[in-house]
C-alpha cells in the first residue's frame, strides 16, 4: 500500500531490544517529500540504531519502517534502492582514487555501465570534488573525505538521503560548506540528518525530532520548539536613555512582566532584557510603548531559547514524567 506521495519515510512503533536494554522504544515519525528532518539526541539516545534500521543494516525487534511505501524488512532490495546512506564514519577505501571508489560504489548500486560515467561526473560536481578525482582518498582532508562519502550517497539519485553526524570532526569552514551542500541537496532529496550538535540541526533542518533514551520526547520546527518551551516573550533592547530613565519608561509599558538592565554598551544608551506576559507580542508592545514615550529604540532582538536550552528542558521533562 503506497503512501500519499508527500510522505516518503514512515516509521511505526519501532522497537529494538538488546538483551535487557531497550535501544528504541516505540518510535514513530514520518518525513515528507523534500523535507530535511533533524534527528537529535545525546550520544546513545538511539539515533544510529534508528538510522541502521531505516537503511536495512539492522532489523527491528518490532514495528515497521517504510521507505516510499516499501517495507525495509519485507522488500529490502527495493527499499534500499531509494536510499543513499552516509554513516558517521564514511565507508571509504583509502587506497583507491576518488574516481575509482565512486565507480566501485556505482557498480555496487548495480548502475548500468552506460549511465555510470555521467552519474559519477554529476555527483563529483555537486559535491565539488571534481578536482580531487585522481587523488588517493588516503591523502584527502577530513572535509573532502566527507564530500566523497556524500557523493557516494547521492549516486544513483536516491529519493532519500540518510546522513549520520555528517559534520562531525570538521572545521568551521568545512561545516558551513557541508551544511550548504546538504541544503542544496534537499531540492532533489528527502533528508534525515542525525546529530547531537544543536546548532547544526537548527541551521539546516525544517523539522526536529528529539530522541532521548530510545523515545521521542519532542517533534516540531526549531522555531516552534523554542516558542513552545519559552512560554514567555523575551527581548533584548537598546534604549537611547540613561539606565534610570530607561527602566522607568519600559516599566510603564502595559503587559511587561519582568525586566532587568544589562548596563551601557554605547554612550548614552541602556541595554535591557524585557519579558512580556504570556500571549503578548513583546516586539509590538515595546515598540509602541517606546514610541509613545518618544524615546528611540536602537536595537531589538528576540531571545528565544537556544536549541541547547530546549534540549536540556525536554530531556529533563522526560525524567520527571
Amino acid at each position: 500500500d503506497a503512501l500519499p506521495i508527500s510522505v516518503l519515510i514512515e516509521v511505526n512503533n519501532l522497537t529494538k531490544v538488546y538483551g535487557q536494554h531497550r535501544a528504541l522504544d516505540n518510535v514513530s515519525f514520518t518525513v515528507s517529500d523534500d523535507e530535511i528532518l533533524g534527528f537529535l539526541g545525546p550520544n546513545g539516545a538511539g539515533k544510529t540504531t534508528t538510522m541502521n534500521i531505516l537503511t536495512g543494516y539492522l532489523s527491528a525487534t518490532s514495528g515497521e519502517a517504510k521507505i516510499n511505501g516499501i517495507d525495509i524488512l519485507d522488500r529490502p532490495e527495493e527499499a534500499k534502492k531509494q536510499i543513499g546512506y552516509l554513516p558517521e564514519i564514511p565507508p571509504l577505501y583509502t587506497d583507491m582514487k576518488v574516481i575509482e571508489y565512486l565507480d566501485f560504489a556505482a557498480k555496487l548500486k548495480q548502475m548500468k555501465e552506460s549511465q555510470r560515467a555521467e552519474a559519477i561526473q554529476y555527483v563529483m560536481e555537486v559535491t565539488r570534488i571534481t578536482d580531487m578525482s585522481k587523488r588517493l582518498i588516503a591523502n584527502l582532508s577530513k572535509g573532502y573525505k566527507q564530500r566523497v562519502g556524500l557523493a557516494q550517497a547521492i549516486l544513483g539519485d536516491p529519493r532519500v538521503l540518510i546522513l549520520d553526524e555528517p559534520t562531525v570532526g570538521l572545521d568551521p569552514k568545512q561545516i558551513i560548506e557541508i551544511r550548504n551542500l546538504i541544503k542544496s541537496l534537499s531540492k532533489k532529496h528527502t533528508i534525515i540528518l542525525s546529530s547531537h550538535v544543536l546548532s547544526e540541526v537548527s541551521a539546516v533542518c525544517d523539522r526536529v525530532v528529539i530522541i532521548n533514551k530510545g523515545q521521542i520526547v519532542a517533534s516540531d520546527t526549531p522555531e516552534n520548539l523554542s516558542k513552545q518551551l519559552q512560554g514567555m516573550n523575551r527581548l533584548q533592547i537598546r534604549v537611547a536613555a540613561p539606565e534610570k530613565t530607561a527602566l522607568r519608561l519600559v516599566g510603564e509599558i502595559p503587559g511587561i512582566a519582568k525586566m532587568y538592565s544589562q548596563g551601557e554598551h554605547e554612550p548614552g544608551t541602556t541595554d535591557l532584557v524585557v519579558e512580556t506576559e504570556n500571549n503578548i507580542d513583546a516586539r509590538k508592545t515595546v515598540f509602541n510603548g517606546m514610541a509613545r514615550a518618544n524615546c528611540p529604540l536602537l536595537m531589538m532582538r528576540p531571545l528565544d531559547l537556544s536549541l541547547e536550552e530546549i534540549f536540556l528542558k525536554v530531556t529533563h521533562l522526560d525524567k520527571e514524567v
